[in-house]
């Protein structure tokens, strides 16, 4: 166990805790290159983006924590973009535009959180069908893009309804029409601490796995901070006979020991399991007293490296008075220490980041979360390890 000092923690300690200086980590190994500080390449040729990726590849591709085809970013961060109507902006609207830019700044792999656009963009509104991820797909090869996972549908129903069946298997359809490896859901397997309810999900989970697993895809489920609070397992019941103390296992943690790990896999979001470092380090065990341990995400990852296929690269500031420990801004200009992780996690060839930002979109900005999107791409691709 880690003692988590609550009367000790200040800005510098939380720092020193779950990350590094903002300054210090711009300034070491992670510094940005002039290219990924430019002005916006909105109107960019195409091929200056190919002349700088196989720069890349040739030059640092091989010293960098990330490689360049493993450089990717999730759909939700511009989600403006993708539903921006392409008639009344000249910004990049619909899909196939977002792709082209996306690819002009570098990146080589995406995922999507759903397959709406804009009506007025090609294609039409609705691009979740086969014709329409053939389309897609028609357009990721254009651009240079490799569709890595998506965030798709994961029946309600348990037992599994037909209709329910029926529309996983179409999106498991999808997903092997656009090359994907993985597929998946934003969100939480379960969103109750106890353990019945995580083995109920784990049954299901391990279901719905085989079922992917036989039509060549990876099921993975995305995880916010709750996942890593404690599991209750134990102790005295509640009213309603339920376990009010926890034996020390944290809730994802069970899940991973309860589920196949050939037919479910996970997507770690680092900011989110930073947030829970920051909150869930206390808790009851069975005999009534108090314990601390802090949560280490690299370390999860350490033990289960082909549990987690996909990350989602996203980054904070540290804010103590947020409730949360941290507030998002663009990967690359916060304090959460990606050198230090990507060292620690290894296995740079498997693993998959995807740059995400959920408060990207900006109402009066609107070029803006493509923006954020072209800083995150240069942060990733600058980070070195450090001797």
């Amino acid at each position: 166990m880690t003692a988590f000092n609550d009367e000790a923690v200040t800005s510098d300690a939380l720092r020193r805790t779950l990350g590094v200086s903002r300054r210090r980590f711009l300034t070491t190994c992670t510094a940005v290159t002039g290219a990924a500080i430019a002005a916006p390449v909105f109107g960019a040729a195409p091929a200056l983006a190919q002349d700088r990726s196989a720069a890349a590849g040739d030059d640092r591709g091989r010293s960098a924590l990330v490689p360049p085809h493993k450089r990717g970013i999730i759909l939700y961060t511009v989600r403006d973009a993708v539903g921006r109507d392409p008639l009344a902006s000249d910004l990049p609207s619909g899909f196939r535009e977002v792709f082209k830019q996306l690819s002009r700044f570098g990146y080589r792999q995406v995922e999507f959180a759903g397959y709406g656009q804009h009506a007025n963009a090609p294609g039409g509104a609705d691009l979740g069908t086969v014709q329409g991820a053939k389309l897609l797909r028609s357009w990721l090869d254009e651009y240079g893009l490799r569709a890595q996972g998506s965030h798709g549908f994961i029946p309600p129903s348990w037992p599994l309804t037909t209709a329910d069946l029926d529309t996983f298997k179409r999106w498991l359809e999808i997903s092997n029409i656009l090359g994907m490896e993985h597929m998946g859901t934003g969100a939480d397997p379960v969103n109750t601490p106890y353990r019945a309810d995580w083995d109920a999900a784990a049954q299901k989970w391990n279901t719905l796995g085989a079922i992917a697993r036989r039509e060549g895809i990876k099921l993975y489920t995305h995880n916010h901070d709750s996942a890593y609070d404690f599991l209750l397992d134990g102790g005295p019941l509640d009213a309603q006979g339920r376990p009010t103390r926890s034996s020390g296992i944290r809730k994802l943690e069970y899940f991973l020991k309860t589920t196949d790990r050939k037919s479910v896999y996970l997507e770690l979001d680092v900011f989110w399991a930073h947030v829970a470092q920051y909150k869930f380090h206390t808790y009851t065990a069975h005999d009534g007293s108090q314990r601390k341990d802090v949560f280490d995400p690299a370390a999860l990852v350490v033990r289960n490296t082909q549990r987690f296929p996909l990350f989602h690269a996203k980054d904070g500031v540290v804010n103590l008075q947020s409730g949360m420990g941290y507030d998002m801004v663009p990967f690359g200009t916060g304090d959460i220490d990606y050198r230090k992780f990507f060292t620690r996690v290894g296995a740079k060839n498997y693993h998959n980041p995807m740059v995400e930002q959920d408060n990207a979109p900006s109402a009066t900005v609107p070029g803006q979360s493509l923006e954020f999107a072209r800083i995150g791409y240069g942060n990733l691709a600058a980070l070195r390890p450090c001797n």
